[in-house]
């Protein structure tokens, strides 16, 4: 596979440093809310409240640890003008570690996920909160978007006579293009899961079982200072095809193919990044395999550069039925793009089963490119992905662990490290 692109490497390390400049959080801090409220005004809205952690931490610049992620109970106001509003279980911590939020911090009413029932009207409560707040900004007339919500929380704000629309997209229309801090951020976190994968190729042999792997992904990145390991798909040999999505507990045997997906987050900014290794020598059906998925991907990214569109991108790619699925819809997923900062799936969304994405490609996206190709013989599967950041006049890939071949290990003569 030869690729005629670029790749690209972190420019900084992970420390703050008084004689090198490094990531420059506060201009992070800055640029974001200003994308967010531009969007915000683009879209004609009066502000968003959201309950994404992602969408809390783009324009507040806070995280409270990924235990509250799906708990709704952490949410933040951002007026189209003026600082974001943040509620926090913990207002006094965030006061001493994230300044830049002064007193714009107070504890939050949540219902528990319903844990607290109906009658209690703790989303009267909470939509009184949200009033009071809007009312302080100006925008209580205003429509206010979402971007997502429990319902009775949702009924409650409209009960106060709040206009509730959709804020999600204001929101993802911000983050789509990546500042210059983002995207050294996501180098950094593409660049521990190029060390990771070191580890991996050392320790597939016959014997090693796949949710090892997982572990063995975990440590590491954890070691390197990874905030969140989100999912390490691990799969071996004939569980490869159809792709399983998972790992299991299977013992990898001599003359598996091996991939994996490692998806995790540094200082928020996440990677989805495949790779595919051998247990031993390949036969020809596995290098056909995997040769063929590195045509279509190679394919993929000769196409990017900003004016083209998604669906221009997807059109390289073969039909489901050329791979051996029913349609697209059953094979959605396995040659397939989307952007990648904050969360996985912000756009551009690439893929044959969406059709008519006509928005062009932007200097300054930076989205995963992957696809998948099983062995003919049923003895497993390819699969490989690339992150690339969009420049003036193509792209640059961001993770640069080898993919130009089919790595071998695990057995006598096939130790690459």
């Amino acid at each position: 596979m030869k690729y005629n692109r670029p790749h690209a490497t972190a420019s900084w390390g992970s420390m703050a440093k008084d004689w090198e400049r490094g990531i420059d959080y506060d201009r992070l801090h800055k640029e974001r809310l200003a994308r967010a409220q531009e969007a915000i005004r683009h879209a004609g809205l009066g502000g968003v409240i959201a309950f994404n952690f992602d969408n809390i931490r783009y324009i507040t610049g806070t995280h409270i640890g990924e235990w509250a992620r799906d708990k709704f109970m952490r949410y933040a106001l951002c007026p189209v003008q003026g600082p974001p509003f943040l509620w926090d279980p913990a207002p006094p911590a965030k006061r001493i570690s994230s300044p830049w939020i002064a007193d714009n911090v107070a504890a939050p009413i949540s219902t528990m996920q319903g844990g607290l029932p109906p009658q209690m009207n703790v989303q009267g409560d909470f939509a009184k909160q949200i009033k009071k707040a809007l009312v302080h900004f100006g925008i209580e007339k205003e429509p206010i978007g979402i971007d997502l919500m429990e319902l009775p929380m949702l009924r409650a704000l409209e009960k106060e006579g709040i206009e509730v629309v959709d804020g999600q997209q204001a929101l993802l229309d911000a983050r789509e293009v990546k500042t210059a801090d983002e995207i050294e951020l996501l180098k950094m976190a593409c660049a521990m899961v190029d060390a990771t994968y070191v580890d991996i190729a050392r320790a597939i042999r016959p014997g090693t079982r796949e949710n090892e792997l997982v572990a063995i992904a975990h440590d590491r990145l954890f070691r390197m200072g990874s905030e969140r390991v989100e999912c390490v798909n691990s799969v071996s040999g004939p569980r490869g095809r159809p792709h399983s999505h998972t790992f299991s507990d299977r013992l990898i045997q001599p003359g598996d193919m091996v991939f994996l997906d490692i998806m995790h987050s540094f200082n928020g900014y996440r990677t989805c990044y495949y790779r595919t290794f051998i247990c031993g020598e390949p036969n020809k059906y596995q290098i056909d395999a995997y040769e063929t998925a590195s045509k279509w991907i190679s394919a993929s990214i000769d196409m990017i550069r900003p004016g083209v569109t998604p669906d221009q991108v997807a059109a390289v790619w073969p039909k489901a039925t050329d791979f051996g699925y029913r349609d697209e819809a059953e094979a959605f997923l396995l040659q397939y793009g989307h952007g990648v900062g904050l969360s996985l799936w912000e756009r551009p969304i690439i893929s044959k089963r969406y059709s008519g994405q006509n928005t062009p490609l932007k200097e300054g996206m930076v989205f995963a490119l992957e696809t998948w190709k099983g062995a003919e013989d049923g003895s497993g599967a390819a699969r490989i992905e690339e992150e690339v950041v969009v420049t003036k006049d193509g792209c640059q890939i961001i993770t640069n662990f080898p993919s130009d071949r089919l790595i071998s290990c695990g057995l006598p003569g096939c130790e690459v490290f």
